[in-house]
């Protein structure tokens, strides 16, 4: 008898740890997926927030005249930031220097570039017509002499592919989120299901609705933290491989968005275990004993 009961106790602590294995490994996928989500949107934001105009201006305007133009452009409230290039930094510039095969200054005796201003725009002005507007404003400013902008159907098609891409993403987290709850919803019903004779046992002897769901909730909630753990810590090492072993080239998603997606891991298992497992132990308790050993 009691080596049954210890095969008994062996094949539930199995149980356990199968289904707590399978709800870390649903939840380490749909985290992974997630990073790698949020890390191509980050590079599509990236993408927008690295339009710049550059604004050449004639050399000889006093300060005054310079900051006129500044303040016109400010003005306009489409810019990011707004960084002055002096003729001197661009001509110190050694990877602008290797665009050229010969030390033009010294061919010319005279610096030949202009003073510029780099016009970063926001992420939400780096469209089209945004950049088609600015252009015309800024070429009709006193001074200016010539304008360096990204042509309008490249920004447009850049505008245009983001979105679809943006779209995408979203769309297959969302459908890859719905599965991974379907998915964890039956293995947690499966393991409330094993112990469905249990608590039609405790219903016989007379136990309360809460006094057979507090200990099974108590189970799930610690088994929703430990698969949690589990696949907090599959995704930092995934993390930690991916920033050890890929290019710097490659963008990367800071590590407090890391972080982001680890406690939402721990979290979502603590609620999808909690509630499912609340879902079915109800439907056990509620359920009459003879359609039970039918079930």
């Amino acid at each position: 008898m009691a080596s049954k009961d210890k095969r008994l106790r062996g094949k539930v602590r199995r149980s356990y740890i199968i289904s707590t294995i399978s709800i870390a490994l649903v939840l380490f996928m749909l985290g992974v997926v997630g990073y790698v989500t949020l890390s191509a949107l980050s590079v599509a934001i990236g993408l927008k927030d690295n339009v710049v105009i550059s604004v050449e201006v004639r050399n000889d305007l006093t300060t005054e005249e310079r900051g006129a133009i500044v303040a016109a452009i400010e003005a306009l409230d489409y810019h990011a930031t707004i960084t002055e290039v002096s003729s001197e930094e661009k001509l110190g510039d050694e990877e602008f220097r290797r665009q050229f095969e010969v030390d033009f200054d010294l061919l010319l005796g005279e610096n030949p570039l202009r003073d510029s201003y780099e016009i970063r725009l926001k992420s939400e002005c780096a469209t089209a017509d945004h950049l088609r507007t600015l252009t015309e404003r800024i070429s009709a400013l006193e001074g200016v002499e010539y304008i360096a902008a990204p042509p309008v159907d490249v920004v447009q098609n850049m505008q245009d592919r983001i979105k679809v891409v943006s779209i995408a993403l979203i769309l297959f987290l969302a459908v890859l989120a719905a599965i991974s709850v379907l998915l964890l919803n039956n293995t947690i019903r499966l393991a409330i299901y094993s112990k469905r004779y249990l608590i039609n046992t405790m219903k016989l002897v007379g136990a309360t609705k809460w006094y057979i769901m507090r200990p099974l909730l108590g189970s799930a909630l610690k088994q929703g933290i430990v698969a949690g753990l589990i696949a907090a810590v599959l995704v930092i090492a995934m993390v930690y491989a991916v920033v050890r072993f890929v290019p710097e080239e490659v963008a990367m998603l800071p590590y407090r968005e890391v972080g982001i997606i680890v406690g939402a891991l721990v979290v979502a298992g603590i609620i999808v275990t909690v509630v499912v497992s609340a879902f079915a132990v109800n439907k056990f308790v509620n359920m009459k004993s003879n359609k039970i050993y039918l079930y």
